[in-house]
């Protein structure tokens, strides 16, 4: 590889949306590098990358530094995708989510600013917490719930590392543009850490009891990972991104029952729907969002973004993908059969 600043590095690549963003930008013909440490990331995903000549991986963390500074050193842009992520691994983990975040994030920021080099970081929708004005936008106040109650960890620990981005760009005007990732889906995604549309596509499949927490009336808007690689793009593109928060996310509302019934639909299955208290899926007191929509005007009006691909188009899309990669399916079935 060049020793000019020609690539573009993801951290965390080797996860779900990191996967499809480096297939995006290697088809773009781009240089991609990541590093990823493989915590939840899986190298299976990048394996068909491995040997392309504009790709290059490397297994560690942003925690090491001379590791990560080689790489951000030769970087245009940093992709800041690698988290801690998942309701599951959240309320399981509350030190490690709020460590790995707001430190990692600033870990990325301090070495893009060494070498003065673009930063998009990615946060998500859980940081609107309970506010209850729809659609979320991205100047909205936010109400979170109390620090007592760890599912809170995650959203607090990325409005951090929205406040730290900000911040850098204004104090020491770096680059810096962050997303918020409204419930993004598509193949790859494993409900390993509490996904839902893996989790009900594979209970589906094998015709098992879907299991939906709470009494399912709570609702989201779901977006293809296809359509939100597209909106990375064009925002690292653009130079007027910069200092800016965009909610990137679909504008189907659609409720957790609703999308149950649309899997099984779909599928042909025989599975029953079967409903969980949050209680017994997370812990007691676990608090959840009722409506999460976003307004998506901010990105519409820079670069003309919006979503392209209907529920039902990427539901089929994700069904397509266990169908034809039957070991992906065993080992899907064998994690959720733990829980």
């Amino acid at each position: 590889m060049s020793n000019q600043k020609e690539h573009i590095l993801i951290t965390g690549g080797a996860g779900f949306i990191g996967s499809h963003l480096i297939e995006r930008l290697l088809n773009q013909g781009e240089h991609v590098a990541i590093i990823d440490d493989l915590s939840t990331g899986q190298f299976s995903n990048i394996e068909p990358f491995a040997k392309h000549h504009n790709f290059r991986f490397v297994i560690d963390s942003v925690f090491h530094e001379e590791v990560f500074d080689g790489l951000v050193k030769n970087a245009h842009t940093v992709i800041h995708l690698a988290a801690a992520v998942g309701v599951r691994l959240i309320v399981e983990h509350p030190v490690h989510t709020i460590q790995t975040n707001v430190m990692g994030t600033e870990r990325v920021l301090k070495a893009a600013l060494r070498y003065k080099t673009k930063v998009l970081i990615a946060s998500t929708s859980e940081v609107y917490g309970k506010e209850n004005h729809i659609p979320f936008a991205e100047d909205d106040d936010i109400v979170l719930g109390s620090s007592k109650k760890s599912r809170w960890a995650y959203a607090a620990s990325k409005l951090v590392d929205e406040f730290l981005g900000l911040a850098y760009y204004r104090e020491y005007n770096l680059p810096v543009a962050i997303v918020r990732f409204f419930n993004t889906i598509g193949p790859r995604q494993t409900g390993h850490y509490g996904m839902v549309v893996p989790r009900f596509m594979v209970q589906a499949i094998c015709n098992k009891p879907i299991t939906v927490y709470g009494d399912g009336t709570q609702s989201r808007c779901f977006c293809d990972v296809r359509d939100v690689v597209s909106a990375i793009t064009q925002l690292i593109a653009h130079p007027t991104a910069f200092g800016e928060v965009f909610n990137i996310g679909g504008n189907e509302e659609v409720t957790i029952k609703e999308l149950a019934e649309r899997v099984i639909k779909l599928t042909h299955s025989s599975s029953p729907i079967v409903f969980v208290p949050y209680e017994k899926a997370y812990t007691l007191g676990f608090e959840d969002m009722h409506r999460r929509v976003p307004d998506t005007s901010r990105i519409f009006n820079l670069s003309g973004w919006k979503a392209m691909f209907s529920l039902n188009d990427t539901l089929a899309y994700i069904q397509d993908y266990f169908r034809l990669s039957p070991e992906t399916l065993e080992k899907e079935k064998a994690i959720l059969d733990k829980f």
